[in-house]
């Protein structure tokens, strides 16, 4: 899952000096401190020292570029920045572990997004915080800035309102766009199921698994490990498994049955775990430790929730050969900077015109295959800070793109 965020401390946690304005809030969270002043600012890439340099990058050197480009739209790509940076963009309605905290608070989140890309994959990337929550509203204003981006990621917008949004921009944009909220968390662990399929010599075809979680993620992973070969898989909600007999499923929900548990399960998410040989957590839940028992032994507990897993890791531990999480404190941890990265420059690479379902399972093998010989039960994901993962994963989307038709260079 992506970077943990630091609550800010309630009223009643700051100490009365602060309250009485005495202190910044950086003297008593160090988290504060990293953050005054946001974390990213823009660099120019081409120097202004005298006239000369001005003339070039301003006026009158910049109005024949600006000419060619009017006259050959495809010349943006080689002069301007487009071909290389990615609009983050959230209306703040879904933050990790926040909730609807609206687009002033969440982008320190995107800010952070956007330094990840950068830093893990030398993509450029601008945050955008939407003062607007419907989704016709957030495509049409996305839609007037595309101009000026090569692709865009889609960033903790609560569903159902996120499939809309970014279905309207695949089909009305012809760059990348990418909800990672959804899939970024899918190819991850995809990589990771795959690894821990092979170190107990099964294949996913063998594996049944029960994804705890009907939201973005959770409808995401299971198209993926679906489209992947997984032998069977089964989602579940608040009200237990969805299934195609219940009368209460919204449009996602009935699609997302029609594709999933094939064994016709029903009930609660402790009786779909019976006997499984997955469990995959992105709901924030609870899970029993009765009922990770009653799994499949040799079972895989992949329990993302953050920052509190659905499955203690310890506990996890006693009944499953591989345990993983979204945290950074425990082996295998299921983290979105693994993937977009990788993907974004992949697809801007090739000047893709979408990411498409290959792309996506190239990346997840790919992830996957940066593990290579070292695979053990607390090594099924490599570690973000892993020189090789973003180079492969790269490779991998680009190649991709160009055998699925959809890279224009």
């Amino acid at each position: 899952m992506a970077a943990e965020i630091v609550n800010p401390p309630s009223d009643s946690d700051v100490p009365t000096e602060q309250k009485a304005g005495a202190e910044p809030l950086d003297a008593f969270e160090p988290a504060f401190a990293l953050h005054r002043g946001g974390k990213m600012a823009v660099q120019a890439t081409v120097p202004v020292r005298d006239r000369d340099d001005l003339s070039l990058a301003y006026t009158p050197g910049v109005a024949k570029v600006c000419s060619a480009i009017a006259e050959q739209p495809d010349l943006v790509h080689d002069y301007t920045w487009k071909s290389s940076v990615v609009a983050v963009v959230t209306d703040g309605t879904a933050v990790l572990g926040l909730g609807d905290i609206g687009p002033e608070a969440s982008l320190p989140v995107m800010e952070g997004k956007a330094i990840l890309f950068k830093q893990f994959g030398g993509v450029d990337a601008v945050p955008i915080a939407l003062a607007c929550t419907d989704a016709d509203e957030i495509v049409d204003t996305v839609v007037r800035l595309a101009p000026s981006f090569g692709g865009v990621n889609l960033e903790d917008i609560s569903a159902p309102r996120c499939f809309e949004v970014e279905r309207k921009l695949q089909e009305r944009l012809d760059i990348p766009v990418f909800h990672d909220d959804q899939h970024g968390t899918a190819i991850v662990t995809l990589a990771a199921l795959r690894n821990a399929a092979r170190l107990s010599g099964r294949s996913l075809g063998e594996l049944r698994a029960v994804i705890s979680g009907a939201g973005a993620a959770g409808v995401a992973i299971a198209r993926m490990l679906v489209g992947a070969g997984i032998g069977d898989v089964a989602v579940t909600d608040r009200k237990g498994v969805v299934s195609a007999d219940r009368d209460d499923l919204t449009e996602v929900k009935r699609e997302l049955a029609s594709f999933t548990n094939k064994a016709g399960l029903s009930g609660s998410l402790e009786a779909a775990l019976d006997g499984a040989d997955v469990f995959i957590g992105v709901s924030g839940g609870t899970v029993p430790e009765p009922a990770v028992a009653s799994m499949a032994e040799g079972a895989f507990v992949f329990a993302m929730a953050n920052p509190n897993p659905e499955v203690h890791p310890e506990i996890a531990r006693k009944y499953a050969a591989v345990v993983a999480t979204g945290r950074s404190d425990f082996p295998n941890q299921i983290n979105n900077v693994l993937a977009f990265p990788g993907i974004f420059a992949g697809a801007l690479q090739v000047r893709a015109s979408r990411i498409t379902e290959g792309m996506k399972l190239a990346a997840a093998e790919a992830l996957a295959g940066v593990v290579g010989d070292d695979l053990a039960a607390d090594y099924v994901i490599p570690s973000p800070f892993d020189e090789r993962v973003a180079p492969a994963v790269t490779a991998a989307v680009a190649a991709a793109a160009r055998a699925e038709g959809v890279a224009r260079r």
